[in-house]
């Protein structure tokens, strides 16, 4: 019997529902950190819940960083700059392709009509900006277009967000 108590390593020894507690709230700060997604949290969770031994619930949090404090920075040889096509902010990047498509059509037009008017300008002398006729009112529709569009995509993500947040909580609180 003593053999087998000094052969055992502390990660064989057998782990109890305050030691799977504690590692369920790890699991709920590295949640709320970002770290992990709602989907590995409650994988992760449910293994938790499952795990026998301290080796198996070390490797449910292998992978977090330790009392979930932040990974000290690493050092940057150079800066990357991403290319234009990449970039995830900006008003023009929360529009979906078929309204960044009409805007350029838009401003096709608009930029069609600049010239032919400035070649009438020039060579008739009348001086009647008639382009306007042209951009304003389908550019004050299309940027009205735009901004609904836009704030409904928003307003969506906002409520996914919030509705998955909403189950986490009701998770952690079970």
């Amino acid at each position: 019997m003593d053999e087998r108590r000094e052969a055992r390593t502390a990660g064989d020894l057998r782990a109890s529902d305050s030691d799977r507690q504690a590692v369920t709230d790890r699991l709920t700060k590295a949640l709320d950190e970002g770290r992990l997604n709602l989907h590995e949290w409650d994988e992760r969770v449910a293994s938790a819940y499952r795990s026998t031994t301290y080796s198996e619930l070390a490797l449910v949090c292998a992978d977090l960083p330790d009392d979930g404090r932040s990974m000290p920075p690493q050092p940057v040889s150079a800066p990357v700059k991403r290319p234009v096509a990449e970039e995830s902010s900006g008003v023009i990047s929360d529009l979906p392709l078929w309204v960044k498509i009409l805007w350029t059509v838009w401003f096709t037009a608009v930029l069609i009509n600049l010239v032919v008017w400035a070649l009438v300008t020039m060579h008739s002398g009348h001086k009647v900006f008639w382009p306007m006729w042209v951009a304003g009112p389908p550019g004050a529709a299309l940027f009205g277009l735009s901004a609904g569009v836009t704030m409904i995509k928003r307003t969506r993500r906002n409520a996914a967000a919030q509705r998955r947040l909403d189950a986490a909580r009701r998770k952690r609180s079970r």
